[in-house]
């Protein structure tokens, strides 16, 4: 096997990871062999699954096929990491056995666009939901333009950073972004190839199609669902850690603008788990203690750290006004003024609040005068601690 890929130096290797999903493979693989364009190999990574995975492996009668079994199995990203270690393309695709491509020239109209412009780092296009192997529609998150385009890196960056809508299957990376930014994070098993996209991103630009160009099939076994039966909170882990990290790649590169803008990006994330509005259990939802434990974890800036408390409690606090449970919203606003931030509309709000039923009725009055929502206190969402910008 070594010596055959040793011999082959196609374009572009496909890296197809699979773990009992045999049943599927052959769907996966004829796609990719069906291509206008040739010059590629194709590697399945067959994670020591215990179905059919190898009879259906060593069945393609395609010297392009190469079937790579591990023992004992390693798990899903260090048999990524293995493939892409493994293939000799100068383009990677990572594309697991449950997906496919979903028109024979896809791959020919990725090759030509990042042969053009070698500053584009990966491509992609938008996919569509196969669920009992029947189309369901156009996946509406992973569109992000309606024509082709080449999108600057650092703000598709920005956009990205809001949520995962690069659709893993659809993703075509150049080598030497792997050989710069590195592989597949091993603490992050739900959220690493969303690093992955953003960390590409920040040194390169990023070419898209919009024409819907790969199947994304939507299953039990996926991984997405198989991490969120284990353990939903490794989903909310790595929602945390992305952030955090994409900063830190900010700072070491120099961008330090970007690394601050990181910061709004922390902040939403910490109330989305802080509020748990994206998690089916609220048992899962992050407690005030894992919440302080988390920021002082990943930042040793006093400011920041204080900064990034003060902006989350006082959004908990307004939402927690909103839904008229005002003990904990004035909890929430104590908290906030701790932080030693110069906040003139919480302390308001705060009195107000205090005043009981007047102040309530002067508070909700008040937010519906113009100049109220222009910067004093208001409805949740509002609220701009003094020096920084607020988005909720």
């Amino acid at each position: 096997m070594e010596t055959l890929l040793r011999k082959m130096k196609p374009k572009v290797s496909f890296i197809v990871p699979c773990y009992k999903l045999g049943h599927l493979l052959s769907d996966c693989v004829e796609s990719i062999l069906c291509q206008t364009y040739r010059d590629f190999e194709v590697l399945i990574m067959d994670d020591c699954s215990p179905d059919d995975t190898p009879e259906v492996a060593r069945s393609f009668q395609d010297p392009r096929v190469t079937h790579i079994r591990n023992e004992p199995n390693l798990g899903h990203l260090p048999n990524y990491n293995k493939g892409i270690g493994l293939s000799r393309g100068k383009y990677i695709w990572l594309i697991s056995a449950d997906d496919q491509l979903r028109t024979p020239y896809v791959l020919q109209r990725y090759v030509e666009l990042m042969d053009r412009h070698p500053e584009v780092g990966f491509v992609f296009c938008p996919g569509v939901g196969i669920l009992d192997g029947k189309e369901i529609g156009l996946l509406g998150y992973s569109v992000h333009d309606s024509q082709d385009a080449i999108f600057e890196g650092h703000r598709f960056l920005l956009k990205l950073l809001e949520r995962n809508t690069v659709l893993a299957a659809a993703g075509m990376v150049r080598r030497e972004c792997y050989e710069r930014v590195g592989v597949f994070p091993l603490d992050m098993p739900y959220g690493g190839d969303w690093f992955l996209w953003c960390a590409f991103a920040l040194h390169y630009d990023v070419g898209y199609f919009a024409e819907p160009m790969v199947n994304y099939r939507q299953h039990d076994l996926s991984m997405t669902n198989l991490l969120r039966s284990e353990d939903e909170r490794i989903l909310m882990k790595d929602d945390i850690t992305l952030p955090w990290r994409i900063k830190k790649e900010c700072e070491k590169a120099g961008y330090n603008a970007l690394a601050s803008s990181c910061v709004e990006f922390i902040v939403r994330q910490y109330l989305r788990c802080f509020l748990g509005r994206e998690w089916r259990n609220p048992a899962t939802r992050l407690t005030p203690q894992e919440f302080d434990s988390s920021v002082e974890s990943y930042t040793s800036n006093l400011r920041e750290r204080n900064y990034i408390r003060a902006r989350v409690f006082s959004t908990v606090g307004d939402r927690c006004y909103g839904a008229a449970d005002y003990e904990r919203a004035l909890f929430y606003y104590r908290q906030t003024m701790s932080e030693g931030f110069f906040m003139p509309a919480l302390w308001l709000k705060y009195g107000l609040l205090r005043m009981g039923p007047v102040g309530k009725y002067i508070r909700d009055g008040l937010s519906d005068v113009s100049s109220w929502r222009k910067g004093l206190p208001g409805k949740a969402g509002t609220n701009r601690p003094g020096g920084y910008g607020h988005s909720s």
